[in-house]
């Protein structure tokens, strides 16, 4: 489709419209399935049923290839959060690494086989220079063999890596993860805090810090060292939602709770404020029917508060067992853990101290809600599309809002939507848009000037009480916009350019410009880009990529401008993937070879007596790069083959007549997807021993589908 330009590829048909100027060339035309009209009626409702029949097989294709578990995981659908680990395993931390162990295994065996286990687990180890790999897995035990592969070694100097670790871990774990850092350093990189803190906004992670420590590193380091290296990690956990704790070895073991608590599943935010410097202030929040599971997390020194429900019960800090709930300190930490039967309404905690502060209120709800900054796009398709970096300062800003319930999004009703400074009183609402489904438009007029959450209130349609929910991510403006857009993969072996463009509503002059990759490939980048007062200008990067890098390597670029005097600053964050020119569009083939079976009985409580075996070959042809991997669903039975380097794969699937389909989901080492489905029938007459035949059992093979993956691309 072209609507600047009317060139097209040789041989591709046109999207069609009035706005598409490719139409007019050979091949011309083209059938819109955006809309029914008098030119495309004739063949619009065939070409939307071609184009969805694509889409599923693509899909389907996409499952086979990638397995279920992880399907489910790219469509946003998990029992609960990915769980990441970052550790120090530097000789300073020889001490307290097998504490360290202790409570990572604690926590694993805490969520195994519940509902609130994590979908994954991801290791990342740091040390000075080296840190990583990255260890993914989705079993915990291997998770846990890992963790016990730890040593304590190196390092030299005081700094560590740390946060070249965490960037691994942002990267490498999806949106909305837990990251718990254990470490007892400051970080020797902390020219990375601001791609740290952009990596934060862009995945909407929480990162937790534990520092570990005793009396002797403290004096040995000195009190300026690890309160600079405390506020920091402080930084970055409130920028995300998290907690920064400092522990000794000592206790250490009763921050699992804290840990356990914030990876938990279907964890939401009510409240969180910050307040630097602290100051005496009552906070008040709403607790609905819906919430369990209600801690409160305060951290913060030489400081006193009390809580107040709304039958006017209070308890102090001081009473670790009272009518509310538990207190329990550790560290810099309070945690207040309420009672079960917690009163729903308006609570109220009262806070004195004149050092910082941070207060967090979480529980375990359904009842919750996503949102992104948007914009406006025209043309032949408008809507909206995503704001990467912060938005604009000055100007009106658009967030989408999906809210659900308790029984789905009808089962509560949005009241208002505000953006609230996290660590001021301004609040900023919004007007909303119902889009149907859940999904709000809201719209704000301005934005406020400090670091903000969004701040939902409704009400619970089930229940009939009002509920308050929270982000945890902060977010701020920015009057400098960076904008890069991918349009193509990168090659092994060759370099990849990448143009960006800068844009200020500020004062104009040289802005820096920095760059980094989570693969820490080989990059030229500009080091500054001269910008006008109110206008933009367009740099170039070049990126190079070994030439070993492994097809569907994926690649995170951060991109940051920085106003002159560093007064302002913005970022992009992009995904880029590596992958090896293609040559093999063509899918595995199957043939069938045999089919044993004895009549399956007609009566399916009987199924169990009786068994079927499918024998077939499978290949990728001469030309082929080679079947990668082979499995069944759909069937539940035992699958085995010979050796997927040989040039033919002999395949045998045994099963029971309990299950009578079966699937087989072969994939090449350039992701075409084969699927063989396969069928039998129950014998509808009594069961006869001696009519072994396979044709007497009414064998059903299904044809062979070879779509390619690619073929649905181009």
């Amino acid at each position: 489709m072209g609507i600047l330009s009317s060139a097209k590829p040789k041989g591709k048909c046109s999207h069609g419209g009035a706005a598409d100027l490719t139409s007019s060339e050979v091949p011309r035309g083209g059938i819109s399935k955006d809309e029914r009209r008098s030119d495309n009626v004739a063949l619009h409702t065939a070409a939307v049923t071609v184009a969805t029949t694509a889409t599923l097989q693509l899909l389907d294709d996409i499952r086979g290839a990638a397995g279920d578990n992880n399907y489910l995981r790219l469509m946003g659908i998990a029992r609960s959060s990915v769980v990441a680990f970052v550790i120090d395993t530097t000789g300073s931390m020889r001490d307290d690494i097998l504490e360290a162990k202790r409570v990572v295994n604690e926590i694993i065996d805490s969520k195994k086989g519940t509902q609130d286990e994590p979908s994954q687990y991801i290791l990342v180890p740091f040390n000075d220079p080296k840190f990583g790999p990255l260890i993914r897995t989705t079993n915990p035990d291997v998770m846990k063999a890992e963790i016990a592969k730890l040593t304590a070694d190196g390092g030299g100097d005081l700094p560590e890596m740390c946060l070249s670790g965490l960037q691994l871990a942002l990267t490498g774990a999806p949106a909305s993860s837990h990251i718990y850092v254990f470490t007892d350093a400051v970080a020797k990189d902390i020219a990375l805090k601001d791609t740290i803190v952009a990596l934060i906004r862009s995945t909407k992670s929480t990162v937790s810090f534990f520092m570990t420590g005793d009396g002797a590193r403290r004096s040995r380091r000195g009190v300026e060292s690890r309160a600079a290296t405390f506020e920091n990690y402080k930084d970055l956990a409130l920028a995300s939602g998290g907690q920064a704790i400092g522990v000794t070895k000592e206790n250490l073991p009763q921050a699992t709770d804290i840990i356990i608590d914030s990876s938990t599943s279907a964890l939401v935010t009510v409240l969180q404020r910050a307040r630097n410097p602290g100051r005496a202030e009552t906070f008040s929040f709403l607790l609905d029917e819906s919430l369990n599971n209600i801690t409160i997390y305060i951290t913060g020194k030489s400081l006193t508060f009390t809580l107040k429900n709304p039958a006017g019960v209070t308890q102090k800090q001081n009473e670790a067992n009272g009518k509310l709930g538990t207190v329990q300190t550790v560290g810099n930490l309070y945690r207040v853990r309420l009672a079960t039967d917690k009163h729903t309404g308006l609570w109220e905690i009262s806070m004195n101290s004149n050092q910082p502060y941070t207060l967090k209120v979480t529980g375990q709800s359904t009842i919750a809600f996503i949102y992104d900054f948007v914009e406006t796009f025209e043309g032949p398709h408008p809507g909206y599309a995503l704001i990467s970096g912060r938005p604009k300062a000055g100007m009106p800003a658009m967030l989408l809002v999906s809210v659900l319930g308790r029984k789905g999004p009808a089962s509560v009703k949005v009241a208002n939507v505000a953006l609230v400074t996290v660590s001021g009183s301004e609040v900023v609402g919004g007007a909303l848009e119902d889009m149907g489904n859940g999904d709000f438009l809201v719209t704000v007029t301005k934005v406020p000037a400090g670091e903000f959450v969004v701040l939902l209130n409704g009400t619970d349609v089930v229940s009939s009480t009002v509920f308050q929910r929270q982000s945890t991510t902060q977010m701020s403006v920015s009057k400098v916009t960076i904008k890069a857009v991918v349009d193509r993969s990168m090659e092994p072996g060759k370099p990849f350019t990448l143009p960006f463009t800068v844009m200020t509503d500020a004062t104009g002059g040289s802005y820096k410009i920095s760059a980094s990759n989570d693969r820490d490939f080989k990059m030229n980048v500009p080091g500054s880009i001269a910008v006008t007062t109110g206008g933009n200008s367009t740099g170039e990067m070049t990126i190079t990529v070994p030439a070993n890098t492994p097809s569907g390597t994926d690649v995170t670029l951060t991109i940051e401008a920085v106003a002159p005097g560093a007064s302002d600053s913005n970022y992009a964050v992009l995904r880029l993937s590596v992958v090896t020119k293609v040559t093999d569009f063509t899918p595995p083939q199957c043939e069938v070879v045999s089919v044993s079976v004895v009549d399956c009985p007609a009566d399916p409580a009987a199924c169990s007596s009786a068994f079927w075996q499918l024998s077939a070959n499978l290949t990728d042809g001469v030309n082929g790069t080679g079947i990668t991997s082979l499995t069944h669903r759909q069937g539940v039975g035992n699958l085995t083959h010979t050796d997927l380097k040989q040039t033919v794969v002999a395949a045998a699937f045994n099963a029971s007549c309990c299950s009578l389909t079966v699937e087989l989901v072969a994939v090449d080492k350039a992701m075409n997807v084969g699927n063989c489905r396969f069928s039998i029938v129950r014998n509808a007459g009594p069961p006869s021993l001696a009519l072994s035949f396979p044709l007497l059992v009414c064998l059903l093979v299904s044809a062979f589908f070879t779509t390619s993956l690619r073929d649905l691309l181009i």
